[in-house]
C-alpha cells in the first residue's frame, strides 16, 4: 500500500524538512513524515501569490499536527526576474523558496511533487533539481490519485478532495507584470464567486484571470449560470476592483467556462535566463 511505503520511506531516510504550500500533496507529506519523525521541520512561505486559505491551512494543521513549522518569506515578489512573468517563472519562485529555507536548516527538503506532474512543463522542477530537493511521491511512482487515497486513509477528509489552488500569480497572462498589490484582490475576487455560488450550483473551481485591462472569471460547474447571476457576478467583481484601487483592471469584466491553465503562454513568450 502507498501509505505504508510512504511511512517506511521516512523511517529508513535521517530526518527531513518538509516544503508545504498548504495543497494536498504537500500537507499529505508532511502529515505523514511528522508522524514518522517528529523532528521533521515543516516550512510553509508566504508572499501576496499564496492564498489566504492554504496559509490558514498550514497554521491549522502545524497546531492539531504539533508540525515544527518555520513560516518564511521567500522573497520572490523582490525578484525581477519572476515579477517580469516570463513562461519559466515557477523557476524564479522555486529558487527563491529553495535557498531561503537552506538557509534555516541543513536538513535535506522534500516536496510534494507528484508522479504526475513530471507530465506537465514545471520549470520549478529544475530549481528542485539545482538546489537538490528530493519528491519521495516520486521516489516511490505515488500519482495524484494515490495520494488522495493516503490522505482519505489518514482520515484527512478536508485533504483528500481538497482542489487545486495554484499561487495567484498563475492567474496572470503570461508577459504581464505581476503585480503584489493584485494578487490578494484575485484571492478575494474567487472566494466571494466560490461563496456566492457554492450553496446553489455543483462548483469545482473558480479562477480570476487577469489580463490587460480586463477580468476573465472562469467558473468550472456542469449547470448552466442564468444571466441574472452572471450580471450580479459582474458587478460584484468590478465593485470589488474598484474598492482596492484598480477599476481599470476590471474595465472589462467577462464570464467565461473553467480552462486550466489558460492563464500561461508558453508559446508565445520567451523564457527567462
Amino acid at each position: 500500500m502507498s501509505l505504508a511505503r510512504l511511512e517506511d520511506y521516512f523511517r529508513s531516510q535521517p530526518p527531513m524538512a518538509v516544503a508545504v504550500s498548504g495543497g494536498v500533496d504537500s500537507m499529505t507529506l508532511a502529515v505523514v513524515a511528522s508522524r514518522v519523525r517528529p523532528e521533521t521541520r515543516i516550512f510553509h512561505a508566504i508572499s501576496p501569490a499564496v492564498p489566504a486559505a492554504a496559509t490558514a491551512r498550514v497554521r491549522s494543521y502545524a497546531r492539531s499536527e504539533k508540525w515544527r513549522l518555520t513560516v518564511v518569506d521567500a522573497g520572490e515578489m523582490a525578484d525581477e526576474n519572476y515579477l517580469n512573468n516570463p513562461a519559466n517563472r515557477c523557476y524564479f519562485c522555486k529558487t527563491n523558496l529553495y535557498q531561503t529555507v537552506s538557509k534555516q536548516t541543513d536538513l535535506l527538503l522534500a516536496s510534494g511533487t507528484n508522479l504526475d506532474d513530471l507530465d506537465d512543463y514545471r520549470p520549478g522542477l529544475i530549481a528542485a533539481e539545482e538546489q537538490g530537493v528530493c519528491h519521495p511521491y516520486v521516489e516511490l511512482d505515488i500519482d495524484k490519485a494515490n495520494l488522495r487515497l493516503i490522505a482519505a486513509e489518514l482520515l484527512l477528509n478536508d485533504l483528500k478532495e481538497l482542489p487545486a489552488a495554484p499561487c495567484l500569480s498563475s492567474r496572470v497572462t503570461t508577459g504581464i507584470m505581476i503585480d503584489p498589490g493584485l494578487l490578494p484582490i484575485v484571492d478575494v475576487v474567487e472566494e466571494a464567486v466560490r461563496q456566492r455560488l457554492m450553496e446553489t450550483v455543483d462548483l469545482k473551481a473558480v479562477r480570476c484571470r487577469i489580463r490587460e485591462r480586463e477580468v476573465g472569471l472562469q467558473i468550472d460547474t456542469n449547470e448552466l449560470l442564468n444571466a441574472e447571476i452572471k450580471a450580479e457576478l459582474i458587478v460584484s467583481v468590478r465593485e470589488i476592483f474598484v474598492r482596492e484601487g484598480y477599476g481599470e483592471q476590471a474595465t472589462h469584466v467577462v464570464i467565461e467556462p473553467y480552462k486550466k491553465g489558460s492563464a500561461f503562454l508558453l508559446e508565445a513568450i520567451e523564457v527567462a535566463e
